[in-house]
């Protein structure tokens, strides 16, 4: 397979792992284990990372372009701040924002170190799916924006925390989440994407600080990556958003349940596995 076919590859499997419950970096960590490394072909991933970041972060910032607006709106209205939606919403993203990155600056070594084998990954997968599992009991209806609280967004900032571990999705694990909580499934899907803007962002600074100019001469799989990580990111969050409002959102456990039993299998009995 050609390095433009695996740009492909990796860019669609990024845009949709991005959003879609199913947790990208535990993908990830499936195609280097079981594929191997090098077999991807392209010479700088530090680059190729940095542009499927920005890929799937065009989707967000285009479908709740909206809500981006309202804050700069809000900015010149009237009332108390917390009583502007725009203002309160970008209020409780910064606050949910705090706990997940002192997780992940402090931490994310550590937790990306403890799950990088398929055993680990699968683990993580399994509790993924129980979380998405968890959600079909709730009803539906729940709490708008302005009565969601700043311990609702610290909580779902701490789930979007943890979510930093391989296998653990960061858009399950805070919808999921905001569901138990109380909140609407349209805020709930709202806030999680939103969250994952300055998530998204802090991400990209982390690698960036690995880039190499003197490396980074391979402009066409990175373009080919880019473009195949931001339309495929595109439909998963178009489907993500339908399912949550429908109260389908659940559905993706019966795809990470049989992916987790199939990882945790490879893990104990595959190449080099612990049995």
């Amino acid at each position: 397979m050609t390095v433009l076919l695996f740009a492909v590859l990796l860019g669609v499997v990024q845009g949709l792992t991005e959003f879609l419950p199913v947790s990208s970096s535990g993908h990830l960590v499936l195609f280097q284990q079981v594929l191997g490394e090098g077999v991807m072909g392209i010479e700088d991933h530090v680059a190729f990372d940095l542009v499927l970041h920005v890929g799937t972060l065009l989707p967000v910032l285009i479908m709740y372009r909206a809500d981006i607006r309202g804050v700069f709106a809000d900015l010149k209205g009237e009332g108390p701040p917390l009583e502007r939606d725009g203002l309160r919403l970008a209020a409780w993203v910064i606050l949910g924002t705090i706990p997940t990155g002192i997780i992940g600056v402090l931490f994310k070594d550590i937790f990306e170190q403890l799950f990088t084998t398929t055993l680990s990954v699968g683990v993580a997968f399994a509790v993924t799916a129980v979380l998405l599992w968890r959600t079909r009991s709730i009803p539906g209806g729940g709490r708008s924006l302005q009565a969601m609280t700043w311990k609702d967004a610290l909580l779902i900032g701490l789930a979007q925390g943890f979510a930093i571990t391989p296998g653990i999705s960061r858009s399950g694990t805070t919808i999921a989440v905001a569901l138990m909580l109380g909140l609407r499934r349209d805020l709930a899907a709202r806030y999680s994407f939103l969250l994952s803007v300055p998530a998204i962002l802090g991400a990209f600074v982390l690698k960036a600080k690995d880039f190499d100019f003197d490396t980074a001469h391979t402009v066409w799989p990175l373009a080919v990556g880019f473009v195949a990580a931001a339309v495929s990111g595109w439909g998963a969050l178009v489907l993500l958003l339908r399912l949550v409002r429908s109260g389908d959102f659940s559905r993706f456990a019966y795809y990470l349940a049989p992916l987790s039993v199939a990882a945790i299998a490879y893990g104990l009995w595959g190449p080099g596995g612990f049995l």
